[in-house]
């Protein structure tokens, strides 16, 4: 799948208005402080109508051409490699990353890696049921080349950020007339058919496991240590 096929689809009036609701869906989910550590992965040419770059100076996107708003800093690098220091980041946004990475699980992965224990991930990803989609498909293969392998369910996406440890804070369907927002699960319905996007936000969490702490001495003598308490306890009783 080329990426192209992202950008030819905002072009089309629908996709105009698709784009429209992604925008406001971001500037109210982009929530961390102004001085905390943004990462886009997949540059839109776009960030600055649901991001003041002056407040956040340090959002940065990652693209592999460079690409992206000229008021944002820009990395050029590889979605699966990326360049950056384990748990440096406070939020990460993938806009439609994950349909086009030939190596998406494994970017998943670096995701995991460089967001920081409780750093929130915001995925925005077509539905693949979305009959306006298939019909951009249609009308350009060229540009979407590979249908059935890039295109992904909400459902398998949510069972990547499981194994990852990650916890679902919200879901957020975009249908073209209106956009709903589900805390937490969903349910599986006509709505959810129909969506053109959906969008995921989720927060990295991390689980301390507490190692058991062997007791002292002997077993055998903890143990006669124990009866002998209570023997005593029930002749004081």
């Amino acid at each position: 799948m080329k990426r192209e096929f992202l950008f030819a689809c905002y072009q089309s009036p629908k996709g105009k208005l698709l784009q429209a609701l992604e925008i406001k869906y971001l500037k109210r989910s982009i929530d961390v402080g102004c001085k905390q550590t943004v990462l886009q992965i997949g540059a839109l040419g776009f960030e600055d109508k649901f991001i003041d770059c002056a407040l956040y100076q340090r959002f940065t996107v990652l693209d592999n051409s460079a690409a992206g708003t000229h008021f944002a800093a820009k990395i050029r690098a590889k979605a699966f490699n990326l360049p950056i220091q384990t748990e440096s980041i406070d939020m990460i946004i993938l806009p439609h990353l994950l349909e086009f990475d030939a190596h998406r699980f494994q970017t998943m992965r670096e995701v995991e890696r460089v967001l920081k224990p409780e750093g929130d991930l915001i995925i925005l990803n077509f539905n693949p049921w979305s009959l306006w989609l298939r019909s951009q498909y249609l009308w350009d293969k060229r540009l979407a080349d590979s249908w059935q392998g890039h295109f992904m369910t909400r459902s398998r996406i949510l069972d990547w950020l499981k194994l990852l440890n990650f916890e679902l804070k919200t879901t957020t369907e975009f249908n073209l007339n209106y956009f709903e927002t589900t805390i937490g699960s969903f349910t599986f319905n006509k709505s959810t058919v129909s969506a053109t996007a959906y969008a995921i936000k989720a927060v990295k969490r991390r689980y301390t496991l507490i190692p058991l702490t062997p007791a002292k001495g002997r077993p055998s003598a903890i143990v006669a240590s124990a009866l002998e308490s209570t023997q005593q306890q029930k002749c004081y009783d």
